[in-house]
């Protein structure tokens, strides 16, 4: 998120990112970089949205977000805050199951925090649930760098008005697939896939097609006219 990012729009696009099917997504945006001039405005907006979020049964047209695919995987994701609060990290929302009627199902609040360190792990390994990590970058250089920073690349996106600056960073960012101003937006004729440990190859588009295919050289020649190699003295 940089400074002349369009915060309304930021905002809701980060919650996407990261709590859409209570962040059980391959390309859940799961580190959420923000430039310090404005860090503060959007988390608190930020913040207040994920406090919103209504947890509850999936079945109930109501609900914003329903429980993980398993008691294991809740104490797993929940496993994170505890990791995160020995790194030395701030838990800025969530961080817990919810009580009450919710209490015997797999729920986690939407969980916002922030990280001392890119190497901190909470930074660099996939939760794979409703659990953001913040950073935050003073120029466009340490933004990329701090994009960079992980072993991941599959899913990148980026806010600004700037569309030089926009072009410039998705060159450099080291993933399969970025957006700018917007999030998660796919399309059957565009390759999904990422680079790093986020795996090779592509599904979807013509790409897709060519893991289904096996190419084969085959070599003609028209006019005969072969240079020796060895050539040999005349007799």
């Amino acid at each position: 998120m940089f400074e002349d990012a369009f915060l309304p729009a930021a905002v809701n696009g980060a919650a996407w990112a990261i709590f859409h099917n209570q962040g059980q997504a391959c390309i859940a945006g799961a580190r959420l970089v923000l430039h310090e001039s404005i860090a503060d405005e959007f988390l608190e907006k930020f913040i207040a949205l994920a406090k919103s979020i209504k947890l509850g049964n999936p079945l109930d047209p109501n609900t914003e977000m329903g429980p993980l695919t398993s008691a294991l995987h809740r104490d797993r994701v929940l496993s994170y805050v505890d990791v995160a609060r020995k790194e030395g990290g701030e838990i800025l929302t969530g961080g817990k199951a919810p009580g009450g009627e919710l209490a015997q199902g797999f729920y986690v609040e939407p969980t916002i925090v922030r990280a001392r360190s890119t190497q901190d792990r909470i930074a660099q390994e996939e939760v794979f649930g409703p659990f953001v990590t913040v950073l935050t970058f003073k120029t466009d250089e340490e933004a990329l760098a701090i994009a960079n920073s992980t072993e991941y690349g599959l899913g990148a996106g980026l806010w600004t008005r700037n569309l030089q600056r926009a072009h410039l960073m998705a060159r450099e960012i080291k993933s399969g697939m970025v957006w700018i101003n917007c999030y998660k937006r796919v399309n059957p004729g565009s390759p999904f896939g990422g680079t790093g440990q986020s795996g090779y190859g592509r599904e979807m588009g013509f790409d897709v097609m060519r893991e289904y295919t096996q190419a084969k050289s085959v070599w003609v020649n028209i006019d005969a006219q072969i240079v020796p190699h060895y050539p040999r003295p005349a007799k």
